[in-house]
């Protein structure tokens, strides 16, 4: 060790020292180094120095640690999906009340990849038939609204791709529209209408309505717009640009601008319109443009990124608030004229809402929900409890229930004691959360796959290539 007779040549020797180690390092491996940490200072000029090396080689059970790291990484996985699929509640619950109902539940199926589907239920929850392939044969990205038309066919919005007719864009592309679909003697597509976009991301059409003209009313994602087309010809025959309304970028089809993904016809010329990116609900007449905002201030607590609002009559729509995980029925209040929240569901038989995408009032007062990431389809009374639930393929996005549809107006009156909201209570990890969002729009993932789960791989992929590394060194 140096002594205080020897700081003065305390540089040179750890000049040495520093030699010793780089020129050992490229021979020998890490766990055969010996460090040079002391020196005798030298006895006389021109002597000489005498070094002592200390061994700092890594001890033989260092390969030990790095098996049972590794180890405890591959067994966490299993462990804690294991324990989680065990004690998972069941999405298929179907009680005595669901079976009196003899209608079927029409669902479209968004699905990670190309997983679009249109499946018919019947009461009990079986498939009694469904559509995935295009008319080319091939496999359908995502499909949408469903809509029962009056000849027993259905109405379908799609995106899909290969495309050769690509108008502006370079083949192949993606196109958007609707499709027809019979259910007989075989589901089949008879008809398709659409057009090309940018990108299937944030570009689909993801409601199309028929009204009583029989022309068909679109929500452009595209374009940020509203329009009719003549069903027979195909032509255009009324538009609303959201432009005319809100500022807007020089191209909307370059950016996921106000991703407008729901329109209804409430009236005479008089649409419900959902702007998910801004949180409201629009009411617009066909010649005087907006006449009413529901959620004006853009509050998150109101809505947040919602779909498929059903109007329920003068004053009240039911919604599902989507990045809030729950559905809301919203009241108009008679003398704030504010939008206020007067009835709310975020957890159905023991499992919270995920991303719900879609909820209609039924006609017996029972509201169906779309819960998303749950792959479910549930029916539910007004105090929350379970009538039916249905497990359907991944990303549902919006559920019929025949012949109801959204024809029912029943809205909840406002209870003295209403049941209490938990949505507040649950507590989301931002980076886990979104990774987990991410993964399911790329694979199936089943329902009860959450934050914790997404925390477990990464853990255990750590300690993997910790102990890895760990092993690899002391070889």
């Amino acid at each position: 060790m140096f002594t205080g007779a020897e700081t003065s040549n305390s540089n040179e020797y750890l000049q040495i020292i520093h030699r010793e180690i780089v020129e050992n390092a490229p021979r020998q491996s890490f766990n055969e180094v010996k460090w040079n940490i002391t020196a005798c200072q030298p006895t006389a000029a021109g002597d000489s120095l005498e070094t002592t090396f200390v061994d700092m080689s890594l001890p033989r059970t260092s390969r030990q640690r790095g098996l049972v790291l590794v180890a405890l990484g591959l067994v966490l996985i299993p462990l804690s999906f294991g324990a989680s699929w065990a004690l998972a509640p069941d999405t298929t619950v179907v009680s005595s009340e669901a079976t009196a109902h003899t209608g079927m539940t029409l669902v479209g199926v968004q699905g990670p990849g190309w997983g679009g589907n249109v499946t018919a239920l019947d009461e009990r929850g079986t498939i009694m038939w469904g559509v995935k392939q295009s008319p080319r044969g091939e496999e359908t990205i995502s499909y949408q609204d469903v809509t029962m038309l009056k000849n027993g066919s259905v109405l379908a919005t799609f995106a899909d791709g290969n495309y050769q007719q690509c108008g502006a864009h370079d083949p192949p592309c993606k196109r958007t529209g609707y499709r027809i679909i019979k259910s007989r003697p075989k589901p089949h597509i008879v008809a398709e209408w659409s057009y090309p976009v940018r990108t299937r991301k944030d570009s689909e059409v993801h409601d199309a309505e028929p009204l009583p003209s029989g022309d068909i009313l679109i929500a452009d994602m595209e374009y940020e717009s509203i329009f009719i087309i003549d069903q027979t010809t195909g032509e255009r025959i009324w538009t609303w640009n959201a432009s005319q309304y809100y500022d807007s970028p020089s191209d909307p089809t370059k950016i996921d601008w106000l991703h407008i993904n729901d329109v209804d016809r409430i009236g005479a010329g008089r649409y419900l319109i959902s702007v998910r990116n801004t949180n409201q609900l629009l009411i617009i007449q066909r010649g005087r443009s907006v006449v009413e905002v529901i959620n004006k201030n853009r509050d998150p607590t109101v809505l947040n990124k919602q779909h498929n609002p059903h109007w329920l009559g003068p004053g009240a729509v039911l919604v599902a608030d989507s990045e809030n995980d729950r559905i809301v029925e919203l009241h108009k209040n008679t003398s704030t004229g504010e939008w206020e929240v007067a009835w709310a569901l975020s957890e159905v038989g023991g499992i919270y809402l995920e991303w719900p995408r879609d909820a209609d009032r039924l006609q017996n007062g029972h509201t169906l929900i779309t819960d998303s990431e749950n792959n479910r389809i549930v029916e539910v009374t007004r105090n929350g409890s379970l009538v039916a639930s249905y497990p359907v393929q991944a990303l549902p996005y919006e559920a019929d229930r025949l012949p109801d549809a959204e024809s029912a107006k029943i809205p909840y009156k406002i209870s003295k004691h209403p049941a209490p909201d938990k949505t507040m209570q649950r507590h989301h990890l931002p980076v886990l959360s979104t990774l987990l969002s991410a993964a399911r729009h790329v694979v199936v993932l089943p329902y009860w796959v959450s934050e914790v789960h997404v925390f477990a791989v990464l853990t255990a992929f750590g300690l993997i290539g910790w102990g890895g590394v760990i092993v690899v060194r002391t070889r």
